[in-house]
């Protein structure tokens, strides 16, 4: 497996993020509705709180239609209770208009004084069975209407969806010049085109090091056809304990309670339930082991009951930050984690392999933040 090519300057560090369960995804067991752990400001602006103060340096804020919260006014409302974290906002593109989509995102970037980065999404709506053409489409045409608006004085576009002409970009400059970091998923060649033409971070589902490492090749191939490199990140959940026993021996109880109809029908309700990705994710957990492992440490049974990313790191710290480093030799910067229940097991994880890893937020493209934060080993110096 080869190193990818990759911009971000200190090689060493990563960005090591956290997930805000927005949409009605905390649980004590998988599949098991529990109230206290249920979608509410109180509960996700808490765990925003806890992973601020374990040192993670982003947190990704989802979306979605059918359960949960609004992402944007929730990212809003982190603002003031916030100081050093950055909030990965989900943003459905074609769901808000683009203008204002420009400036809502805008506006948010200069609450968080440029904490703000933006996970870019191609989905359906609800009602709607658009074909994946269509829908990639629309997306090129938000982001290059967003980075007009983010750019220039006016916003002069016509595409096969939108069409507008002399319109004032004014105020939708946001606070960081040409605007958040863009962080992208998909595997369509239409996907990989938008992302290596115009996104920052390409993020991955756990799959094989050679699978994830395929993916990485292919996307970079693209990103160098436009004159660009990009980061790579892998959106993964982990189960981290003192021993590999006490951490599989959690693995098997998180899973004890659940209902493959129950399990099926928290799959079925998502969007994205029927995605390339999706169904990638559902051929490994085809070809894991009985007990659910498709690699020494990558565990699939969270996919049981989970559309999207649907695997866990399981093992001791040693054994977790072995294979965090060995996706870092192969390229990826950025690692946005979960577990449940999502405050527990960021204090597991905080007070077991944060203080070990070396991090840092990932910069723009050179020469477009107007200040860089310094990246600071943890352990020698203040958290970031």
């Amino acid at each position: 497996m080869s190193v990818v090519p990759i911009t971000s300057p200190d090689l060493q560090a990563a960005e090591v993020a956290w997930f805000s369960a927005l949409c009605s995804d905390d649980y004590r067991y998988l599949g098991l509705p529990d109230g206290s752990l249920r979608s509410s400001w109180e509960h996700c602006s808490d765990i925003v709180r806890t992973a601020e103060a374990q040192g993670f340096r982003n947190i990704l804020c989802p979306s979605s239609y059918q359960v949960g919260q609004d992402t944007l006014s929730f990212v809003a409302g982190c603002a003031p209770i916030t100081e050093q974290i950055n909030l990965l906002a989900a943003v459905r593109c074609g769901e808000m208009q683009p203008i204002m989509l420009a400036r809502t995102i805008a506006t948010l970037d200069h609450m968080l004084k440029g904490r703000l980065t933006v996970n870019i999404i191609s989905s359906d709506f609800p009602g709607e069975q658009a074909e994946s053409a269509f829908r990639y489409q629309r997306s090129r045409e938000v982001v290059e209407i967003l980075k007009q608006a983010w750019s220039q004085d006016e916003i002069s576009y016509k595409g096969e969806i939108y069409d507008f002409h002399g319109l004032s970009t004014d105020p939708a400059r946001p606070y960081q010049t040409g605007g958040p970091l863009l962080y992208f998923g998909g595997y369509s060649p239409p996907a990989l085109e938008l992302c290596g033409q115009h996104c920052d971070v390409y993020l991955m589902w756990p799959e094989t090091k050679e699978q994830l490492a395929a993916r990485m090749k292919a996307v970079n191939d693209v990103a160098a056809r436009y004159g660009r490199t990009l980061d790579y990140g892998l959106r993964v959940h982990v189960i981290v304990r003192d021993t590999e026993a006490e951490a599989r021996e959690y693995a098997r109880e998180l899973v004890s309670k659940l209902d493959d109809d129950m399990g099926d029908a928290i799959r079925a309700r998502a969007l994205d339930a029927t995605s390339l990705g999706v169904s990638h994710q559902a051929r490994a957990r085809e070809l894991a082991d009985m007990d659910g492992f498709i690699e020494p440490h990558l565990w699939t049974g969270i996919g049981r009951a989970r559309s999207g990313c649907g695997a866990a790191l399981v093992g001791s710290a040693d054994q977790v930050l072995t294979e965090l480093e060995e996706y870092r030799k192969m390229g990826m910067r950025a690692f946005i984690l979960s577990g449940y229940p999502h405050i527990e097991e960021c204090g597991h994880f905080g007070r077991l392999v944060m203080p070990h890893i070396r991090t840092c937020s990932l910069p723009h493209e050179y020469g477009r933040v107007p200040e860089q934060v310094p990246d600071t080993p943890l352990g020698t110096g203040e958290r970031r």
